[in-house]
């Protein structure tokens, strides 16, 4: 399992890279909703975040974020998106269409069980997300080093591993020589299913160190959709050193609760 201090990449990380937590003191539930497991963490409240991890993260990783959410009034529901955590060898991969049928499963459940849901997501979280929830009316959302384009970002990696777009779509699935699995199928997914819809008061942190998503996506996406952007050039996509936590808390801390602009 994966929990502890560090953020990005899609997973939460213990400093000396065990799995730790970060806190003892906020109450937890574990739970089944449908097939996908999950925990409730926080005192019982009217409000809650419900938190989507990324790539090699886990519902655990949520603990620090729901320490401070806590105090904020807020419950938070993680959940373990399809081959991580829990489901890790149930399921072969995150493939995106059965993380989005997996999102759209959840909120259901979390309406009927909280007044007012609201969204924190982590790099490709943000993107699932996005297409599981366009159409939801979300009281708030957060997004740390978020991925919001991924056809370009696997152009790019396309790009990079040498393959002309017809190879992949002849062989539809090329091992790269950096170990990363090129899918046509995901690919193919990815150009078709793009997020032109969002409503809900949206916060953004950026790092500027980022290796995977370009600035000018996330500068253009908060444009279009009104966000708050606060880009650190310090930050590296995967949130893991003591400053960079330390960054990263105050800004959960800054911006759990809506700020006056977007209430």
């Amino acid at each position: 399992g994966c929990s502890g201090r560090g953020v990005g990449g899609g997973r939460i990380r213990g400093l000396g890279g065990e799995c730790v937590g970060l806190v003892k003191n906020v109450m937890d539930e574990h739970l089944n909703i449908g097939h996908v497991p999950a925990i409730i963490w926080g005192d019982v409240s009217s409000r809650v975040y419900v938190y989507v991890h990324g790539q090699e993260g886990c519902k655990e990783e949520a603990e620090a974020f729901a320490s401070i959410a806590d105090r904020y009034g807020f419950q938070v529901l993680s959940i373990d998106l399809p081959g991580h955590g829990e489901r890790r060898g149930k399921t072969s991969s995150l493939s995106p269409w059965v993380a989005v049928s997996d999102l759209q499963d959840v909120m259901p459940w979390a309406r009927s069980r909280w007044e007012s849901v609201s969204l924190f997501s982590v790099s490709i979280g943000v993107w699932l997300s996005m297409l599981a929830f366009q159409n939801e009316r979300l009281e708030r959302c957060l997004f740390v080093s978020p991925i919001i384009d991924m056809g370009l970002l696997i152009q790019k990696m396309i790009s990079q591993a040498g393959v002309s777009l017809e190879r992949l779509r002849r062989e539809k699935l090329i091992k790269t020589a950096f170990r990363q699995m090129l899918s046509w199928e995901y690919f193919d997914y990815a150009v078709k299913n793009r997020v032109d819809r969002w409503m809900a008061a949206t916060s953004i942190l950026y790092p500027g160190k980022d290796h995977l998503e370009d600035r000018s996506v996330v500068e253009a996406f908060s444009c279009d959709f009104n966000g708050e952007l606060t880009v650190w050039d310090e930050g590296e996509h995967w949130f893991h050193t003591a400053s960079q936590l330390d960054f990263l808390y105050r800004w959960f801390e800054d911006n759990i609760v809506p700020s006056a602009s977007q209430v």
